[in-house]
């Protein structure tokens, strides 16, 4: 479904709605205006502009999710907000701080979140042309995520009021995708079956589950000169293993030769070796069977890709990137076949 973000109606509703709750935040405080800010596919983000609040909050986000659709999963923007209030504070962790809520009255008033506007640049060096960002910035943005995946791996879920939140283990993981993979046509799918039974028939010894973010990568991160200043989009989080996570950053490095990227031109970003120690370091934990989760990455790549490509077509809206990862698909299953042995 195709939501028009600027819609005057939709607007108008977001604003009257704020009005409504923002002074249980700050008592005397208004909304001046709201427009639409460039957020993710599942769900709809704005920011608002506010008075009588401190400084520093003139200007918020607000994550809203879309009309009509049940708020559920990568949908639920209150499930996010449990989880970004559950890291406030988390030594390493930085994510934007989660303000006010309304739960709507969904599907017909969906629920919103209102966030700190975090300053920050929101950049995936490998899918941009070469020369948006320095070698230097993105080295130090690199290894800074690596340290700050390992800090959100250090929070222990049953310490925070997330502890009942379910563990999606590795065939849940491996599963989820294979869901995915049966919603598109035959052509985005093929050899498929083949690889979720490698995978299934070879899943490693699981780790003690962590908070783990789903998509963790530069692109979602917001960042400032060679740092990074937060981490965002947290729509596919879950309790799982660190490794998933791990090996979707890894997925994003020069070396790994991703398939939209668009020059073989170095960017600047460590190797996966380089990153992997950081991580473990950090942490003090090492990460066993990794070619797994490589593989894992893959599948998940392929499946999300796919998904990506028949929202496209089904909206007349395929960009450029869904055309040139296309033929990426079925080399993507080959790979990981390979990782698998």
């Amino acid at each position: 479904m195709s939501v028009a973000t600027n819609s005057p109606a939709l607007i108008r509703e977001l604003t009257d709605r704020t009005a409504a709750v923002v002074g249980g935040w700050i008592p005397g405080a208004t909304v001046d205006g709201v427009e639409p800010l460039t957020g993710g596919t599942s769900s709809l983000t704005y920011v608002a502009a506010l008075a009588g609040v401190p400084a520093g909050y003139e200007r918020v986000v607000l994550k809203v999710a879309p009309p009509g659709l049940a708020p559920v999963r990568n949908r639920d923007v209150l499930r996010q907000a449990r989880l970004m209030a559950a890291l406030a504070g988390q030594p390493g962790v930085r994510v934007p701080k989660v303000l006010f809520c309304d739960a709507g009255a969904p599907p017909e008033i969906q629920p919103f979140v209102a966030m700190e506007l975090v300053r920050g640049e929101c950049v995936e060096p490998v899918l941009v042309p070469r020369g948006t960002l320095t070698p230097g910035d993105v080295r130090g943005r690199a290894l800074d995520a690596a340290r700050m995946l390992a800090a959100l791996h250090r929070v222990d879920p049953a310490r925070t009021a997330l502890a009942a939140e379910p563990v999606v283990t590795l065939t849940g993981e491996i599963d989820r995708w294979t869901r995915a993979f049966g919603t598109v046509s035959d052509d985005l799918r093929t050899g498929h079956e083949v690889v979720a039974e490698r995978l299934h028939a070879t899943v490693p010894a699981a780790m003690t589950p962590v908070f783990t973010h789903g998509d963790y990568r530069l692109g979602n991160t917001l960042c400032a000169d060679s740092s990074v200043t937060s981490v965002i989009d947290w729509e596919i989080w879950s309790r799982g293993d660190p490794r998933v996570d791990m090996t979707w950053l890894t997925f994003f490095t020069d070396e790994a030769r991703h398939p939209a990227s668009l020059s073989d031109e170095p960017t600047g970003m460590p190797g996966r070796a380089e990153l992997v120690d950081v991580y473990e370091e950090s942490r003090g934990e090492p990460l066993r069977d990794l070619p797994w989760f490589e593989a894992l990455t893959k599948y998940k790549e392929s499946a999300a890709t796919a998904l990506l490509i028949k929202r496209g077509r089904k909206t007349g809206q395929l960009n450029t990137m869904h055309r040139r990862m296309l033929p990426a698909l079925p080399e993507l299953l080959d790979e990981a076949l390979e990782l698998l042995g």
